[in-house]
């Protein structure tokens, strides 16, 4: 079985669905569904990549409350090796409360709590040396473990051997560039949604932003881009590679932690051996079962029925 650490944001997330408005004063609005799931693009994609049937060592901060019990014991339900995982007195558990409206848009109210604590010195190397890949996640929502620290991890991780990659959460600030860019020559496969990619470089045109960050030092750019798919770079021979997949045609009800779902399933294609255009079809195909849910969690049952919804589900055309 494949070993991947997934380390960054680890998240308690409250969900209430549909919400059309915030009621006025105190009065009351009646919902359908209300959620508490396990979130964020380290403890997301761990779930996610425990239910596709890798074997994941969870490793980030939560605090000494019943948040986080919530998140530590749920992942274990999952089989997630959560030794890893530091436990921060005095500070509260990350966590976010998402109004869903009915087009399955997220706004988010957040606490960084834990997250903001988490330091390289709360880093399990040992975890890491026999692992086939590394996944962090969190960046601009971890200051103690951003910029130079993160980049220690990622160059230990590719003296060791192990597949990199690499997500983030979007949040414009004047540092982000410096922070991902001493990363990136250590990053297999740098993930971000295009939007964030586009907000960190100022670029727009697709291609421009992926020879931005490719230039810089990763390997692949892996853009998520929604409906309209997404797009893996690379260069061969010094000219640009790109590989477009599209979305895939399914009824939307919250897009928490679609983002989390593919980078899980490109991580397991690529485990398994697949090539880069496949991989990211298992990501695609993850991604567009945990919309059609409630939560992060969502949708995502193993690899098996995830591949067969890969191979049945109708796809969209294919944008510019």
């Amino acid at each position: 079985m494949a070993k991947v650490v997934s380390l960054g944001i680890h998240i308690a997330d409250v969900l209430g669905r549909p919400v059309t408005h915030i009621p006025e004063g105190q009065n009351l609005s009646i919902l359908e569904e209300i959620r508490i799931t396990v979130a964020g693009t380290a403890a997301g994609t761990s779930v996610d990549l425990a239910k596709l049937g890798m074997q994941v060592f969870a490793m980030g901060a939560l605090g000494e409350d019943e948040l986080g019990n919530f998140v530590e014991t749920t992942m274990q339900r999952y089989g997630i090796n959560t030794r890893a995982l530091v436990r921060k007195k005095g500070v509260q558990t990350s966590a976010t409360m998402l109004p869903i409206r009915p087009n399955g848009e997220r706004p988010a109210l957040h606490v960084p709590g834990t997250s903001e604590v988490l330091s390289y010195e709360d880093v399990n190397l040992s975890i890491i040396t026999d692992a086939e890949f590394l996944h962090i996640g969190g960046t601009p929502l971890m200051p103690r473990l951003d910029g130079p620290p993160m980049k220690k991890v990622f160059k230990f991780a590719k003296e060791h051997g192990v597949t990199t990659t690499y997500d983030l959460l979007a949040m414009d600030r004047p540092d982000l560039l410096e922070k991902v860019s001493v990363c990136l020559p250590y990053v297999d496969y740098f993930m971000p949604g295009f939007e964030e990619a586009v907000m960190i470089c100022g670029l727009t045109d697709r291609q421009e932003v992926i020879r931005f960050f490719l230039d810089r030092g990763a390997k692949h750019t892996v853009f998520k881009m929604g409906a309209d798919g997404s797009s893996i770079g690379w260069f061969e021979n010094d000219r640009l590679k790109e590989i477009r997949i599209t979305a895939l045609k399914v009824p939307v009800v919250d897009s928490t932690g679609c983002g989390d779902a593919y980078c899980a399933g490109f991580i397991r294609g690529l485990s398994l051996g697949w090539d880069l255009g496949k991989a990211a079809w298992l990501g695609t195909a993850a991604g567009a079962l945990v919309i059609q849910g409630l939560g992060s969690d969502a949708g995502i049952v193993d690899l098996e029925s995830t591949i067969l919804f890969m191979n049945s589900a109708e796809r969209l055309p294919m944008s510019s």
